[in-house]
């Protein structure tokens, strides 16, 4: 075990013992913006050498190491009441126009929180995030491997597993993706950032100086609304050596789509958008009628659609239920089959995104520009011997390779097969189409009996309004 796992263990060891901290997302919570005030106070000392008459944008008792760095410093009631009647107040109201560091830190500690009461406690914690170094590129590499296991452990913190898609699928997605130097891509709901940092790792292979890294920091940037989320992305990304990572508190839902336009067009869209989510009353109405719901990913989808560039690309994890459904999904699918080449779509098997949700889910590839003429399909298989996945027995990188090597000179096999766009109008758009190379199935799941039930009720609600406003009509 490294010392820094060592350190992270030691770190949830004494939180526990603290009475304001009340479970798993508390917890990752308090000790992540800790250590984001550890990892800036590194930072500082290498852009104090990097960067001339650098000026930190954190009053100079307000820096960690003037608080926080002597082991036998503040500590009991005294150090709590600094951290909320000093510290927190401070940050929260930081004057954004200071410099872009400052804008980084204020968006941080908008809706961030002590939870820690207990000051004995507190400074245990402190000594501890003390004895990491995040300038020491092997222990930063670490604990870059650490940071992975705490934002999985949010798949166990109720519904916020909903900030976690597995390594491996990301990995893949942006694998076939293939974002290059200096093209824009985005994350509209980027969650702790998964996309974000493997695209990082991805763009940084192609740099070769100072002025392209600069490049590569300008272009890779995320969007999310819920504050936790955001705390661990920012981290995430400046772990990966993002010194102003851009990620944005706000919902891209919430500005009517017709004043998007062509400045915020983007190159590369990845993103695994909350599904199951249901969008605050109003949202739906800053879209088209066409396409008005209060379902999350149907709206992003839409709004993704809108956003892309020609010729720009997309990566998107999407359930069975946006291939089946009708009504909007039906017109959304429309819109996204005439505007976009819809050429892939890995169909994953059960238990992917457990133990968060059970319900089966599609990586969906397009491109802009040019309407869809046929649909590949790979329907992506267990490993040997297994029967499913589990927080022990997660997805596996290694086992894309099999569609990686079938990628680029596809050909139908037992596990591929593609689909003419006639074959899918006559559907009526669905795109829920089974392996035809398989015995057909025919006890479906109940996750996917329970959509198609929720789909038939609301299409039923749909008549039953349309049948009152002619009665309505006709009786006036």
């Amino acid at each position: 075990m490294s010392n820094i796992t060592t350190n992270i263990k030691g770190i949830r060891d004494i939180m526990r013992k603290d009475t304001g901290v009340d479970g798993d997302a508390q917890r990752i919570s308090q000790m992540v913006w800790m250590l984001f005030m550890k990892i800036f106070a590194d930072k500082e000392e290498e852009w104090e050498i990097t960067i001339d008459d650098y000026q930190s944008p954190i009053p100079e008792n307000l820096k960690w190491q003037n608080w926080a760095a002597d082991d036998e410093g503040l500590t009991g009631d005294a150090l709590m009441e600094f951290i909320e009647t000093e510290l927190f107040p401070a940050l929260k109201e930081l004057d954004i126009t200071l410099s872009p560091r400052a804008k980084i830190i204020r968006s941080v500690f908008d809706d961030t929180y002590n939870f820690m009461k207990n000051g004995t406690l507190f400074r245990q914690v402190i000594n501890v995030i003390n004895q990491i170094d995040f300038n020491d590129s092997k222990e930063s590499h670490v604990f870059n491997d650490l940071y992975e296991t705490i934002l999985k452990d949010l798949q166990s913190a109720g519904s916020s597993g909903e900030y976690y898609t597995p390594r491996a699928v990301t990995q893949f997605m942006v694998d076939m993706i293939n974002p290059q130097l200096g093209e824009s891509v985005l994350d509209p709901a980027c969650g702790t950032g998964g996309f974000l940092t493997c695209a990082i790792d991805h763009v940084r292979n192609q740099v070769k100086d100072y002025t392209e890294r600069d490049v590569l920091q300008k272009s890779i940037r995320g969007i999310e609304k819920k504050p936790l989320p955001h705390l661990l992305c920012t981290t995430n990304l400046m772990l990966h050596g993002f010194d102003l990572p851009v990620v944005r508190r706000d919902n891209l839902l919430s500005k009517p789509y017709a004043d998007w336009g062509a400045k915020d067009k983007l190159d590369i869209i990845l993103s695994n958008p909350p599904f199951g989510g249901v969008e605050e009353d109003g949202t739906e109405t800053n879209f088209p009628k066409k396409f008005r719901t209060k379902e999350t990913a149907d709206l992003f989808l839409a709004l993704i659609i809108k956003l892309l560039k020609d010729k720009g690309r997309c990566a998107i994890v999407l359930p069975d239920g946006t291939l089946f459904g009708e009504g909007m999904k039906t017109r959304l699918k429309e819109e996204l089959l005439d505007k976009c080449n819809l050429h892939t779509i890995v169909r994953l098997p059960n238990g992917v995104f457990n133990p968060y949700t059970s319900i089966k889910t599609n990586l969906l590839f397009f491109e802009k520009g040019t309407p869809t003429k046929e649909v590949w399909y790979y329907e992506h298989q267990y490993p040997e011997g297994a029967k499913s996945y589990n927080k022990g027995n997660p997805i596996n990188i290694k086992e894309f390779d099999v569609e990686k090597k079938w990628w680029n000179k596809r050909v139908e096999n037992e596990y591929a097969w593609k689909v003419s766009i006639e074959d899918i109008k006559k559907r009526n758009y669905n795109l829920d189409i089974k392996n035809p190379h398989q015995e057909a199935d025919n006890l479906e799941s109940p996750e996917v009996i329970l959509e198609k039930f929720r789909t038939t009720e609301q299409k039923i609600s749909s008549i039953q309004d349309e049948i009152i406003n002619v009665l309505t009509e006709a009786l006036k």
